[in-house]
């Protein structure tokens, strides 16, 4: 049997939403469903001041929803689409205005009970390499001896079930937890699992920052050292939600070293600090290019700007990463060049950078 959005809607319309406000079906609304074979997602609109009331309401919809016929995985996220009455926000204003404003919420998130280090990768802009680098930097980091995961948080565009090859549907737990999937040694949990990654994503900040919760949430982690966080670009809803309900060991900014891309990174270091994660460094990546017949070092978007721009601003400089060609197949061919091309110069720079980031979160030489 095939589910359909129709028979979603219908079940949510049977459950009386909680605090007055009609069914959990009213609170979904007309773009808070969508269905993609036999997964389904689901955001339900809520005060931002009922978060933590809200919150079992949200489970028992979920497990609801996953008893439906022809559902294989659901995912339930709440988003509130404005502030408490009580404490309005600005539009603008810094970071950590906008951090303090927001509703609190719990840290203690039994899925990450025993991850021992958060560290978030990100980007001011877009196009930067970022994914490739949170790919390549887990599969170093575990190349060491570390258990490692890596959550896709970029919900706009996924790009982990690419780049480890991964096809298919997490597959449910006890307790209604969702399983990562392995690739390389490495757990790997992506919105594209649960969502059609052929339809675009036309979220708002909110609901984008809820369903990242939700993954962190309702995962089965287990025991891992590190958890690398795949962020979407940008600086918003999405990074201050990680940076306030979990705690980040530590951010990773990943450039290009052109200005225009120098410019969007430090705001993104800026963020980080205004909300108290520590920078672990910044990543140049495609810092140049080796001509395959001189063997001479090109510099196609400038070079030396990141590590211009982290000395600046006080903040580790990770190292440079080239721009390769090999890169890019093994990557379209879900075969990360950190594991399938150990010798490469990008392979050999991506292994450097995990070592030096395994040494900033106390977990040097594959120690534990």
């Amino acid at each position: 049997m095939t589910v359909t959005r129709s028979d979603i809607l219908a079940l949510l319309a049977e459950i009386e939403a909680p605090f007055g406000g009609g069914t959990l079906a009213d609170r979904a609304g007309e773009d808070g469903v969508s269905v993609a074979g036999g997964r389904v997602m689901v955001s339900l609109a809520i005060h931002g001041a009922d978060a933590i009331r809200w919150e079992p309401v949200r489970k028992s919809a979920q497990e609801s929803l996953q008893d439906l016929d022809g559902v294989t995985t659901v995912m339930v996220t709440l988003t509130a689409e404005r502030a408490p009455a009580s404490a309005p926000v600005a539009s603008g204003g810094s970071a950590q205005a906008r951090a303090a404003a927001a509703p609190a919420s719990p840290r203690g998130i039994p899925a990450l009970a025993n991850v021992r280090r958060i560290v978030a990768v990100a980007s001011g802009k877009g196009g930067v390499g970022k994914s490739t680098t949170a790919c390549n930097l887990a599969l170093g980091l575990a190349a060491m001896g570390l258990k490692v995961g890596v959550l896709d948080a970029d919900i706009y565009g996924p790009s982990m079930p690419k780049l480890f090859a991964l096809k298919g549907q997490p597959r449910i737990a006890e307790g209604r937890t969702l399983v990562p999937l392995d690739a390389y040694g490495v757990k790997v949990m992506s919105i594209g699992f649960v969502v059609d990654t052929e339809r675009a994503m036309i979220w708002r900040g909110p609901m984008v920052a809820s369903a990242i919760t939700q993954m962190l949430r309702d995962v089965a982690w287990g025991d891992l050292d590190v958890l690398v966080v795949d962020m979407p670009p940008g600086t918003g809803d999405a990074q201050l939600t990680l940076a306030q309900n979990t705690p980040l060991s530590g951010a990773v900014i990943v450039s290009t070293p052109q200005d225009l891309s120098l410019i969007d990174a430090r705001r993104g270091i800026a963020m980080f600090r205004d909300v108290g994660v520590p920078l672990l460094g910044v990543v140049e990546n495609m810092s140049y290019f080796i001509c395959d017949e001189c063997g001479k070092r090109h510099h196609i978007f400038a070079h030396g700007g990141a590590r211009a721009e982290a000395e600046k601003l006080g903040v580790p400089f990770l190292g440079e990463v080239p721009l390769d060609p090999v890169v890019r197949e093994r990557s379209d061919a879900g075969m990360p060049v950190t594991v399938t091309a150990p010798d490469e110069p990008a392979a050999k720079a991506y292994r450097d950078i995990a070592r030096q980031v395994a040494l900033a979160l106390g977990l040097g030489k594959g120690g534990r």
